[in-house]
């Protein structure tokens, strides 16, 4: 069929879009005349019957790949009006400029064969509603899409091959620059390579990244970071420390010495993914000098792993934390086997460590195989390694003294440096702008700008500097060595000192305890096992719960009793304060918690045993006599009754017999004053009684 009988009047009628795109910035600067070539398509469309003004240019793709159409624009407006039938044909130079995958590919031409579109390129015109037309549309699309894929391959193979030789350039990270022969070398900036090397020391001694970070925040360094972004790309800028460019550094195989090539692997349309090391497609140990050797490279990642919330299973060591229990992540049961966790309880404004055996309950549903209260562990294994550590605690303390002492002269010599780069730097500037002509004042200004910012750099390096010199407490010379070797030789002292965090504790004992095993029977059996494979065994009593720890001594309790047969709470409390004898809770007695104890163990009274004695009220005694308030505290005065005081505002009187008449007194005193002075002479049993007024 030929084009005249192809168009009709209803395409004539209707635009005529010209698609145009370059796959990339590069073909569009470069391969001018390839995009030369998609302009001049346009005479085909007039020389077919379309006006000038009806055709529509779209050039919006230029440097745009065709592999798929979210960053297309153009091609998105061009699906878009062919859909609303505002396009009669479509023209492109060739049928791979429109897409080269085959999803975007036959969608296009679904709408075009229902909007009664035409589609022209170099070779031909066609209609997607005449199958022959559409047949030849779909091997051309599969063709494109098959073109790319040959194309790609044979770009990643020539890289892939390249790589296997190690001559493949990529980027390096901070730290490493390419010689004049393209070899990979170490970079000969020394205040780069003191700030990499200060990370991996750092690490080393604190094995945590999180550590490192806050290690490197108190000195005040600052990490070299190599850019990745225009227009500054590959230039090294120098930024605070972060959990995130401290991890980089420690996980990038670069600074072992190592090239590698394929680590991660990225599918259409999903994020990058991680592959195991035997996946990676290229792996050379030693292809160049590096900052830490392999087998340290593999230790930190070991490291990193132990530390990861994401991979703790049974047999991972975790990191020390900040809880005060002391075994946290070397405890095992003695039962099953399996690590033992951790559970904190509030009790009395402070934190009791549990170890808890609850993977048989995790896994299965069973029930918890022991838990057992951790602070008498912790106390006897902590006492157990001070014992076993004061022996060489000495060369502990020189050994330590020698790494601080390396670790300040390191972090010294970065500040050093550091001011060195901006002092040069500012001395520069200087000289350019003196060199500068004063009469270009924008070259000037400019000149004096930079200058001035120099010099701020350098003004806040020597700050930081003067800032880390001050927060040292310790003097790291002959003076702090003899400290420190004072300080060894009492090494309970140092660790039982309240200024010893908890996390620093477990550090100490990690270098010296693999783990302990506890079985909870009759009592608790702890088994350490040292280091060195030794093994010591102890057993503890099983630790009082909260209600037994409470609850009060049964010989206390029959010392209360006997002591409310003759004496008040206030007095009881005072007699007990001091023999020195405390509560359940281990708190001094008072005549309040005295009365509560009483009451809750239904211990009688002191007013009971007086009533049990024919004792009554005053009210009793003012109904039987015919008495009031007034006359009965005359009689008690005089003491013409006999009473006894049983607590601070209650009486207890004796029903006088008829033949008493007269008032009898005890060495001239009324009988109610004996009762008070009474304590005076109460001895550690409490048996003497009150005295009492008569009649």
């Amino acid at each position: 069929m030929t084009a005249t009988e192809t168009i009709r009047p209803t395409h004539l009628r209707r635009k005529a879009y010209l698609y145009i795109r370059q796959s990339s910035l590069y073909q569009t600067e470069h391969n001018r005349e390839s995009t030369q070539r998609q302009y001049d398509f346009k005479r085909r469309a007039l020389s077919l019957g379309w006006s000038a003004d009806q055709i529509e240019v779209i050039d919006d793709d230029l440097g745009q790949s065709g592999a798929q159409v979210t960053d297309r624009p153009g091609f998105q407006r061009l699906t878009a009006d062919v859909g609303l039938g505002k396009v009669g044909i479509v023209l492109s130079l060739e049928i791979s400029r429109l897409a080269r995958n085959s999803s975007d590919w036959h969608h296009l031409l679904e709408i075009c064969a229902l909007s009664e579109t035409l589609i022209l390129d170099e070779d031909g015109l066609y209609d997607p509603n005449h199958f022959n037309d559409r047949l030849v549309l779909g091997l051309r699309g599969t063709m494109s899409e098959a073109e790319l894929h040959f194309l790609k391959m044979r770009l990643q193979g020539g890289k892939l091959n390249k790589a296997r030789r190690g001559e493949l350039k990529l980027a390096l990270p901070a730290g490493f620059v390419y010689d004049a022969q393209d070899q990979v070398v170490l970079d000969p900036d020394r205040q780069v390579q003191q700030a990499i090397h200060l990370v991996f020391r750092t690490f080393r001694k604190t094995p945590s990244a999180w550590g490192t970070v806050r290690a490197l925040s108190v000195a005040n360094v600052k990490l070299p970071v190599r850019a990745r972004w225009r227009p500054v790309t590959g230039e090294l800028t120098w930024e605070e420390p972060t959990l995130t460019r401290v991890l980089r550094l420690l996980r990038n195989p670069v600074y072992a010495g190592v090239y590698f090539y394929g680590r991660t692997r990225q599918r259409k349309g999903a994020r990058p993914r991680a592959l195991p090391r035997e996946e990676w497609k290229v792996f050379l140990p030693n292809a160049h000098a590096g900052y830490i050797t392999g087998e340290e490279f593999e230790k930190n990642q070991r490291i990193l792993l132990e530390n990861g919330l994401h991979v703790r299973k049974n047999g991972h060591r975790v990191p020390p934390r900040e809880g005060p229990a002391l075994l946290q992540g070397l405890v095992l049961c003695g039962r099953c086997g399996w690590k033992m966790t951790i559970r904190y309880y509030h009790r009395r404004e402070s934190l009791e460590p549990v170890y808890v055996c609850q993977q048989a309950c995790k896994e299965r549903g069973a029930p918890r195989c022991q838990s057992i209260p951790g602070r008498t562990i912790d106390q006897a294994v902590g006492e157990a390694v001070a014992r076993a550590v004061t022996p060489h605690s000495i060369e502990v303390a020189l050994e330590v003294f020698e790494e601080l002492r390396r670790r300040h002269e390191e972090v010294e010599s970065l500040h050093q440096s550091q001011i060195e780069r901006a002092q040069h730097e500012a001395r520069l500037a200087e000289r350019q702008f003196l060199l500068a002509n004063p009469e270009n004042r924008l070259v000037a200004d400019a000149l004096e700008a930079r200058w001035n910012e120099k010099l701020r750099r350098l003004a806040a390096a020597e700050q930081a500097y003067t800032e880390w010199k001050e927060k040292q407490g310790v003097s790291l010379d002959l003076k702090g060595r003899e400290q420190i070797r004072q300080l060894a030789e009492d090494f309970p002292r140092v660790w039982n000192h309240p200024n010893t965090s908890p996390r620093e504790r477990k550090r100490m004992l990690r270098l010296l305890v693999e783990d302990v095993t506890l079985i909870r029977d009759r009592n608790l059996c702890v088994q350490l096992r040292w280091k060195g494979g030794a093994t010591k065994t102890f057993r503890l009593p099983i630790p009082l719960n909260a209600f037994e720890a409470k609850r009060m001594p049964k010989d206390l309790l029959e010392d209360m009793a006997a002591l409310a047969k003759n004496h008040t709470d206030e007095e009881i409390a005072h007699i007990l304060n001091r023999q020195g004898r405390k509560s359940g809770t281990g708190l001094p007695f008072t005549r309040e918690r005295v009365n509560q104890i009483r009451s809750y163990k239904r211990i009688e009274s002191y007013e009971s045993h007086l009533r049990k004695a024919g004792m009554v009220s005053s009210y009793v005694i003012m109904e039987k006599y015919g008495i009031d308030w007034k006359t009965l505290r005359q009689w008690r005065t005089e003491g013409r009754i006999r009473f006894v005081r049983c607590n601070r505002k209650q009486w207890l009187y004796e029903i006088p017999s008829s033949s008493q008449n007269t008032v009898h007194r005890k060495n001239g005193q009324p009988a109610a004053a004996t009762n008070d002075a009474s304590l005076d002479s109460i001895n550690g049993s409490g048996q003497e009684s009150c005295e009492r007024g008569a009649v």
